[in-house]
């Protein structure tokens, strides 16, 4: 495989007619994605990509791989990595949680004014057509698709993760990360233990992240320290009176120092600190200044690779 090819992302099975969609390094809005094909080509795809290049490539992977376009889209959450090439697969009805949708609508392509230097191509929003609220099943075929809301927030407040409880293979969106710092300021540290918990109860044998490599239920182990040491900070931090700034440049990542992208650990320090403080799950917190705050802690815009 070229150099090329990788970067670009590849499908590779993981079950039997079940795919992941990887595209290394998994740092910022380089994403993963899935396919579950059935006998009726009645193919099933979890999520798309950033950039019209990256969901082109998915597209020809998938038309590699199942030989015909999915018919069913599932959108894991709304955030643009995630959902950008929707309408580049016009065959599939898409479908998430109701507050996907909303969410996607609100938001718009404001993810690209982020990195105005990436190479975002001819892109546009193709809102989900079917919306649920906490449970849905589809069928790929003779397999059984389940789509889960873990909520009421941990990621955002729309996650779905894609349970086939046959194949035991859990595709987690963000709730998950490989090698790749978690991300809950527009969700919750509570809610993404909780979610963590849930996942872990399903026993899945194959875990399909939202960034970096394929891996086991180690995967949710090692994430759930994250969000552990995280709760920690913010309770020692509020009781101290420092601010989420001061305290993350005081400890740095610590332990989580070889995962990608740890300068998150800003808007998620903000993010536990208000839910020391009471706010519930989700409430919305300024995500642009803590962008902003979070580039001044890593001394410089984050690199995005998309």
């Amino acid at each position: 495989m070229s150099t090329a090819t990788a970067l670009a992302g590849e499908l590779t099975e993981v079950a039997d007619g079940v795919f992941a969609f990887v595209q290394p390094d998994g740092g910022w809005c380089l994403n993963n994605a899935g396919l579950v094909t059935g006998d009726d080509g009645r193919g099933v795809l979890v999520d798309t990509a950033a950039t019209e290049a990256r969901a082109r490539r998915l597209r020809e992977e998938v038309l590699r791989v199942a030989g015909t376009p999915p018919r069913t889209l599932v959108n894991t959450h709304f955030h643009g990595d995630h959902t950008f090439g929707n309408h580049l697969f016009p065959e599939a009805v898409v479908v998430a949680h109701e507050r996907t949708r909303s969410d996607m609508a609100a938001a718009g392509l404001h993810l690209t004014s982020l990195w105005p230097d990436v190479c975002w191509g001819d892109i546009e929003l193709a809102l989900p057509e079917v919306t649920f609220r906490d449970a849905l099943t589809v069928h790929a075929g003779g397999v059984r698709v389940e789509l889960l809301h873990l909520g009421p927030a941990a990621h955002t407040t729309n996650d779905t993760v894609v349970w086939l409880p046959a194949q035991r293979v859990l595709f987690t969106g963000d709730l998950v990360m490989s090698g790749v710092t978690p991300f809950c300021v527009m969700g919750s540290v509570g809610g993404s233990l909780e979610a963590l918990e849930r996942m872990r109860g399903l026993d899945p044998l194959v875990v399909v992240p939202g960034h970096g490599p394929v891996g086991g239920p180690e995967v949710l182990d090692a994430n759930e320290a994250y969000f552990l040491r995280l709760r920690d900070l913010a309770r020692r931090g509020v009781a101290e009176g420092v601010s989420p700034l001061e305290l993350a440049r005081a400890t740095g990542p610590g332990p989580f120092a070889d995962l990608l992208d740890a300068e998150r650990l800003v808007p998620n320090l903000h993010r536990a600190y208000a839910e020391e403080r009471g706010a519930a799950p989700g409430e919305a917190l300024d995500i642009p200044a803590l962008f902003r705050e979070m580039t001044e802690y890593h001394g410089g815009l984050p690199v995005c690779r998309a």
